[in-house]
């Protein structure tokens, strides 16, 4: 059975049940913390490509070497750049808002738009230290009409619709959260945010491939850095343009107050859980009750019984016939069990 599979649609690599018995790579690892050893695997991949990539590279760069002279060497040092750069933009992200904003500007440019694509670098936003938004859009060079766009090579994050959503949770960045968060953080009339192809969590490629809208909240861009297609980012801008140009000022904004509702019917049917849950508890305490009330009044039942065998030596036809039919425990343990019943 092939052990890596390449998926087209995605354009990703697919490995199941990987293993390997190499005591290098177990050392290597096993001295790394668990929480990192996901990431360290990943680089490792890069890494190990990277060097057969050079491999072919470095082989015609050195028959030619007496040829390109110096040249050469500038040639060396761009194909190293450009490995370094490739590598912490699509592992790390460090890169990702300078493409973006590089990329969205030369797109200005070609349309003959006149927005403009700034970073916000580590400056806070109106939210007290808070950074979300990694890139401003000013919409026809107009500060009053932006687009945010936060830029997120991460896999860890989720889609986090508002219906899953568990408030007393950790707080974790999700694709709805983060979209929100920038869009009040930098005061912006739409958000947007950019996900990679080759770090993108399957939560949302399940719900958007390349360009998604969520109602009420933002658009969702999927591009491919190392393959530099940036064509779903434009797409998305294009679209979220549209809307902060063409959107109508109303007085009740219906989605909004479709995901409010939404969020107060998922707690309405949490709490009818919740007070099932414990209606179920309190029948169960008092069926509990109820058995510990008969089991104590059978045991002074019977203890009675037993001293009078005892002490007499036999039970007269009487005594043996109350004690075989117990009316009198019967008696006692049905007022009993209309108190427990009353609590």
């Amino acid at each position: 059975m092939t052990t890596i599979k390449i998926n087209q649609q995605l354009k990703r690599i697919e490995i199941k049940e990987f293993e390997i018995e190499n005591q290098i790579v177990f050392n290597y690892f096993d001295n790394i913390p668990a929480s990192e050893r996901d990431d360290k695997l990943l680089r490792a991949i890069y890494i190990g490509v990277l060097a057969l990539m050079e491999d072919r590279i470095s082989s015609f760069l050195s028959k030619t070497s007496n040829e390109l002279g110096t040249e050469l060497e500038s040639l060396k040092m761009i194909f190293e750049m450009k490995k370094e750069l490739f590598y912490k933009s699509t592992i790390k992200g460090t890169l990702a808002e300078d493409e973006i904003a590089d990329f969205l500007n030369q797109y200005f440019s070609e349309k003959r738009i006149k927005d403009r694509a700034f970073l916000t670098g580590n400056s806070a936003g109106i939210l007290p230290k808070n950074k979300t938004g990694d890139i401003i859009c000013e919409i026809n060079g107009t500060p009053d009409l932006k687009i945010a766009i936060e830029c997120k090579f991460d896999k860890s994050v989720r889609l986090g619709d508002i219906e899953s959503k568990d408030i007393f949770m950790r707080k974790t960045d999700t694709a709805w959260s983060q979209l929100i968060e920038a869009q009040a953080n930098r005061d912006s009339k739409i958000s947007l945010i950019v996900f990679d192809i080759s770090l993108v969590e399957n939560s949302i490629l399940k719900n958007f491939e390349n360009v998604g809208y969520i109602q009420g909240v933002g658009f969702i861009a999927i591009i491919n850095s190392q393959k530099g297609d940036y064509s779903n980012l434009a797409i998305a801008y294009m679209l979220a343009r549209d809307i902060a140009l063409n959107a109508k000022e109303i007085e009740l904004d219906k989605d909004i107050l479709a995901m409010i509702v939404n969020r107060i019917i998922k707690d309405i049917n949490e709490i009818l859980t919740i007070k099932s849950l414990v209606q179920n508890n309190i029948d169960n305490n008092k069926a509990i009750l109820k058995q510990l009330e008969k089991t104590m009044l059978l045991m002074e039942f019977n203890q009675e019984y037993l001293k009078r065998f005892l002490n007499q030596g036999t039970l007269s036809k009487k005594d043996l016939l109350d004690f075989y039919t117990g009316e009198d425990v019967k008696d006692k343990y049905r007022l009993i069990e209309k108190e427990i019943n009353e609590i």
